[in-house]
């Protein structure tokens, strides 16, 4: 056989070789590992993320309320992936296990779950939809940012500019003396109420937000962003920072110090968001400093990270105030 006609052969084999290594590769990628944004049974948002290290899956996920947990196993089933999680609910279902399965196509997944119980019966079986979230985008400069002229959420006169996240709940939001105030008070006797939350009429994309915020012992509220991601509000004076304290995006990210004071003080609170990036001041400390939110956290109106919403203000829990609410949006 001629040199060239070797040659032309070796250079077929290696183009081959090539061709195979890279469909091989493509068969190998996960296509479910990353971020995604659910809509839950009955409507509420979710979330699910799938990572993969040195080709092993984890997981976690949020579940309309509550933290983003970790998930029990995760794996891959032919063209599915299946999740299952511990299910918390009532003392019959305290030990049910809950089974996702998800199929793709493109950017979207078809959910289905189904929970067993101890002795193996079958219950609560639906589907549900997740769509994919577009990729962080890299943390923004915040020196280069140029914010619009401030908007006062809140009057100091009355509830003008807000209404309640759920027009059937109860309402414990008023206005006194330039405050604020939810006071969930449950009437002795008469079945338990359910009380609202508050948002505002406008919807917002990127902005810094300056509050105050005074808690009674225990309180708990929390102030969302977009509607979605929620900057924890509560009395947490003297515990070690954790992702569920004040000032902490609520089971996401941990603040780098305590920063917050006693109960029934006067706390200033001074949030940024910019593609999908958060800064938050506490009492004049920077506790996190522009870091990325993968997804949306409980008590969320709704999974969609991409598009505006109002912020909002927990009332479902406790007695808060809150004053001086100044917004200031992103100049794009």
């Amino acid at each position: 056989m001629k040199l060239h006609s070797i040659g032309k052969l070796a250079g077929l084999f290696g183009a081959l070789i090539v061709i195979l290594g890279v469909t091989r590769f493509s068969r190998a990628a996960n296509p479910f590992v990353g971020d995604w944004a659910l809509t839950i049974p009955g409507g509420a948002a979710g979330w699910l993320g799938v990572d993969e290290q040195d080709g092993k899956l984890s997981a976690s996920i949020m579940w309309g309320a509550g933290s983003v947990l970790p998930v029990d196993t995760v794996k891959l089933d032919g063209d599915a992936l299946v999740v299952t999680r511990r299910q918390g609910g009532g003392r019959a279902n305290r030990a049910a296990v809950e089974t996702i399965t998800a199929t793709i196509s493109g950017d979207d997944l078809k959910l289905t779950t189904i929970k067993r119980r101890a002795d193996g019966t079958e219950f609560g079986q639906t589907t549900f939809t997740g769509k994919r979230q577009p990729p962080l985008p890299p943390a923004p400069d915040l020196s280069k940012v140029r914010f619009g002229e401030p908007i006062q959420l809140f009057n100091g006169r009355d509830l003008e500019g807000w209404r309640l996240v759920e027009p059937e709940a109860a309402n414990g939001w008023s206005v006194k003396d330039g405050v604020l105030t939810n006071n969930p008070v449950q009437e002795p006797g008469a079945g338990r109420r359910r009380f609202g939350n508050l948002r505002t009429d406008r919807e917002f994309e990127d902005f810094n937000v300056t509050l105050e915020t005074n808690l009674p012992p225990r309180g708990n509220s929390g102030v969302y962003i977009r509607g979605i991601y929620e900057v924890q509000v509560a009395d947490t004076y003297g515990r070690p920072p954790d992702s569920h304290n004040m000032g902490a995006v609520y089971s996401r990210i941990t603040p780098a110090e305590a920063a917050e004071k006693p109960p029934g003080q006067w706390q200033t609170m001074d949030i940024t968001f910019v593609d999908r990036h958060v800064t938050v001041i506490l009492n004049g400390k920077k506790i996190i400093d522009n870091q990325p939110i993968r997804g949306c956290t409980g008590g969320a109106l709704w999974s969609d990270v991409t598009r505006p919403g109002p912020v909002y203000l927990q009332g479902d829990h406790s007695g808060v105030n809150y004053r001086n609410m100044v917004l200031r949006p992103v100049m794009k």
